[in-house]
């Protein structure tokens, strides 16, 4: 089991601990690299997202961190940056000359409208009560449109480019599935998830499996039955805890990569030495 992460949350963002937290866990847990991923700055405020303004200290302070433990543990620098729409995404100039190690592309909003405001936007994450909101005001109270929407939007993410991995790429399922008719089986699912994988194996991007729910909700994104096509696709996969406290660094790794393996992957991607590397598991 390769002890490596590259989805985290510290201060900087809504995480709940400062940046060498996360280190000192890692570093006394025997990994042998630790990434920080904080979510990237909107053009409207979050509780959530980094202002625009702190980027520099971020910086700095994980420069200052590689420094420090650069005998102990590869660290580096990336960011989760939202797409929004074809004018805010990882591909604009702000994010392709950030020097980032690596950028994880995610979707959180949906916009509504081309007014790019809190507003208008639907969040696919947070609080049930939030999404079901959503879900009546804008989609008629139709999950599979949102879905549709959500799996729309994803590829037009993958198509903009400016990512090296995908995250939580089936998020939307989270508070989806409450809803009675949901169902992973149906074409209105299957259909446009399926097309994202293609895309993302024709682009070669990497997709992260994502373990912040596994052990609390039994939840993984991407969900469980869809890591047999990963592995048929060829995507390279990671194994990425999401974590907000440093004690949660590890969480659900193990059993994420028992699956892998019976699953039939052989590998998981790494950065060894500031390269993408194909680490036997």
């Amino acid at each position: 089991m390769q002890l490596s992460n590259y989805h985290s949350h510290c201060t900087f963002c809504d995480g709940r601990s400062l940046p060498e937290d996360f280190i000192k866990f890692a570093i006394s847990n025997g990994f042998r690299a630790y990434g920080f991923s904080s979510h990237s700055p909107l053009p409207f405020e979050t509780f959530w997202n980094m202002p625009k303004d702190d980027m520099p200290e971020y910086l700095q302070e994980i420069e200052r961190l590689k420094q420090k433990y650069s005998d102990q543990l590869e660290i580096y620098a990336g960011l989760e940056i939202d797409y929004l729409d074809k004018t805010y995404n990882a591909s604009i100039p702000y994010f392709r000359e950030l020097p980032l190690d690596y950028r994880i592309g995610s979707i959180h909003f949906i916009p509504m409208s081309e007014h790019l405001i809190e507003a208008n936007m639907v969040c696919i994450d947070g609080s049930f009560n939030n999404y079901a909101y959503s879900v009546k005001k804008y989609f008629n109270n139709d999950i599979r449109l949102l879905v549709k929407k959500y799996f729309e939007t994803t590829i037009d993410m993958v198509e903009a480019g400016g990512i090296d991995i995908v995250g939580h790429m089936d998020k939307i399922y989270m508070n989806g599935q409450k809803y009675t008719d949901f169902s992973f089986s149906e074409d209105w699912y299957q259909t446009p998830f399926r097309e994202c994988l293609h895309l993302i194996a024709e682009k070669g991007l990497m997709v992260e499996i994502n373990t912040k729910n596994f052990l609390k909700k039994h939840e993984l994104y991407p969900h469980i039955e869809y890591l047999s096509l990963l592995q048929e696709l060829n995507i390279p996969v990671m194994v990425n805890s999401d974590c907000h406290y440093p004690q949660l660094v590890n969480d659900g790794r193990k059993e994420a990569f028992e699956l892998l393996r019976k699953t039939g992957f052989k590998s998981t991607r790494e950065l060894v030495n500031g390269k993408w590397q194909d680490v036997a598991i």
